[in-house]
């Protein structure tokens, strides 16, 4: 049965598969929830968006996205605290960095009420599997696709907008040491590394297998036009604390503007913690590894909101880091959960409540 609510068409799943799921044992990204969101752009317009039962798609095997690559995404999460209020974390930046990677993919913008209606509308039919407590969250994954059929090489004229929601646990990468890179990029000037497109992700399987090979977890990615830079670690932002003081690289054509940087870098000014955010050379970590003023590593994501590097590798020589006690990482952490969570007060308004 379909029915209409704020222009959106909902069709409800017959039954629900939430009493299938082990809550307690949940792999990253491969459960679904009941519903996702779809919406159709055609005839130079975003048609009717509507909620149905999450199932397969049905595409053309000549589907531009198949053979051009364009396809974005975004990473998001909601929260539901201790009097079962659910809560977005920074939501309006996930929105303009998905049209800012899709304009750059000669895609179209996604309207912003269809997005938040569509948004709310379907995290309230899935209440029942954000679940309460410090580390239960629900994955959101909006992302985009080209569906226009033909091989002809030139941008899509029809696009398939979609929203689908993975119950998550904390996220533990376990112990993270890192290659950095000497001769793969991630990106180069110019091109669309800012971007959170499907390539990009693709690009980096290959060299990330390598170093796996070698013991490594994650590549520590370098500027492509002479390796002397530091720039993501692996999926996420890198930040590096070299005595007292925080360095971050800043953002560009190749480097992702993550919100959780974003988020990181105010929270550390707020606890008092100077923040340096400039172009980080490799031979920094080096001098500072030797001199003992490397103290900290640490990437940051949605996922898995921070993830401390214990070591990283260079030209065959094998750096670790020092174990701290009251970690940068640590800290900043536990007060972004807190606000996440709504257990601490967020005095930057970054909490966005599901109603």
């Amino acid at each position: 049965m379909e029915s209409t609510v704020k222009d959106i068409i909902i069709e409800k799943a017959k039954s629900s598969k939430i009493e299938q799921v082990d809550f307690n044992n949940l792999p990253f990204g491969s459960v679904f929830t009941d519903h996702m969101m779809v919406c159709d752009y055609k005839d130079g317009a975003w048609q009717t968006p509507k909620i149905i039962p999450y199932q397969p798609l049905t595409l053309e095997p000549s589907a531009r996205v198949f053979h051009y690559g364009q396809a974005v995404f975004e990473g998001m999460k909601a929260y539901k605290d201790d009097d079962g209020k659910v809560w977005l974390f920074r939501p309006d930046e996930n929105f303009h960095r998905i049209n800012k990677s899709s304009a750059r993919m000669a895609m179209p913008e996604f309207p912003e009420d269809y997005f938040f209606d569509g948004l709310n509308t379907l995290l309230k039919m899935e209440n029942d599997w954000i679940k309460p407590g410090l580390g239960n969250s629900l994955y959101i994954r909006p992302f985009a696709i080209a569906t226009q059929a033909g091989i002809i090489a030139s941008p899509s004229q029809e696009f398939k907008f979609l929203i689908i929601c993975s119950p998550a646990q904390a996220y533990y990468g376990g112990e993270v040491r890192v290659k950095i890179a000497e001769k793969f990029s991630r990106a180069a000037d110019g091109g669309f590394g800012f971007a959170k497109a499907a390539g990009n992700y693709a690009g980096q399987f290959y060299p990330t297998n390598l170093a796996k090979e070698e013991g490594f977890q994650q590549i520590v990615w370098t500027d492509a036009k002479s390796h002397e830079f530091i720039e993501e670690a692996g999926t996420m932002n890198i930040f590096v604390r070299m005595g007292d003081k925080l360095l971050t690289c800043p953002t560009g054509d190749r480097i992702l503007d993550g919100v959780t940087r974003k988020s990181v870098i105010a929270l550390a000014e707020e606890q008092g913690i100077e923040v340096d955010i400039r172009p980080i050379r490799v031979s920094e970590l080096l001098e500072g590894h030797k001199n003992g003023e490397l103290k900290e590593m640490f990437g940051s994501g949605t996922a898995a909101v921070i993830n401390p590097i214990l070591g990283f590798g260079y030209k065959g020589e094998r750096y670790e880091l020092p174990v701290m006690t009251d970690s940068y990482a640590t800290r900043i952490k536990q007060q972004l959960i807190n606000i996440q969570y709504n257990i601490a007060e967020d005095k930057f308004g970054w909490r966005y409540e599901v109603k």
